[in-house]
Order: C-alpha cells, then sequence, then structure tokens
C-alpha cells in the first residue's frame, strides 16, 4: 500500500473539516466554511515548514471539532468554541489578528462602518 502524497494529505484535510463543518450551527456554517477555503487558498504555495505548520494547526482543529461535535454520539458532545491563551495570542501576525477581528465581526452580526468617504 503506497502513503499519500503531500496534495492528497492536504485535500483529505480540507474535505474533513467541511463536512465537518456540516454539523456547525447555520450561522457560524457558512462564515468558518468561507474562511476554510480562503486560508487554504492563501496557503496553496507556501514553503516546506509553513506547510507543516499550517496542516498541523489544522489537523488539531479538525480534532478539537469532532470532539466539540460529538462524532462519537451526542453524550461526547461538547459546547462549540475554544478560548485563546495570550500566549497563543501574541504568535499572531498582525494580519492574523486583523483576520480573527473580521471572524469575530461576522460571527457577532456586527457590521464594520464604512469608514470611506462618499
Amino acid at each position: 500500500m503506497t502513503s499519500l502524497s503531500h496534495v492528497q494529505r492536504v485535500r483529505m484535510l480540507y474535505k474533513t473539516i467541511l463536512r465537518l463543518h456540516r454539523g456547525l450551527p447555520a450561522e457560524i456554517q457558512s462564515i468558518g466554511t468561507s474562511y476554510v477555503r480562503d486560508e487554504f487558498r492563501r496557503h496553496k504555495k507556501c514553503n516546506e515548514a509553513e506547510s507543516a505548520v499550517f496542516l498541523n494547526e489544522w489537523a488539531d482543529y479538525t480534532v478539537m471539532l469532532a470532539e466539540q461535535l460529538g462524532l462519537r454520539g451526542p453524550h461526547t458532545a461538547k459546547p462549540l468554541g475554544q478560548n485563546l491563551d495570550e500566549k497563543d495570542f501574541e504568535k499572531f501576525r498582525d494580519e492574523q489578528v486583523y483576520q480573527l477581528y473580521e471572524l469575530m465581526m461576522a460571527a457577532s452580526g456586527k457590521v464594520e462602518k464604512d469608514t470611506k468617504k462618499t
């Protein structure tokens, strides 16, 4: 039996995440799914080191989401979401902090006021 190529592993992880998102409440399912699509698209041509970190973090997310959704039965489900530790937050690049802010705004249903003059 042959082992999976890098592209096959990425595709499998991506499809697994999208399948898991079907179990999310509708209001966050679309936000989460479009975020995942965007992140995977953005990292399509990243270097090997970034790829390893990226795949590891998304694999951890997949396991956490599967546990929270209770895929072994409803009795194993946990509340959705996870708090960020301050030390983890400090590792974010400015771009990631802004993405997190946008995600929070979209999830809370708040619309950012356009600052452009018309």
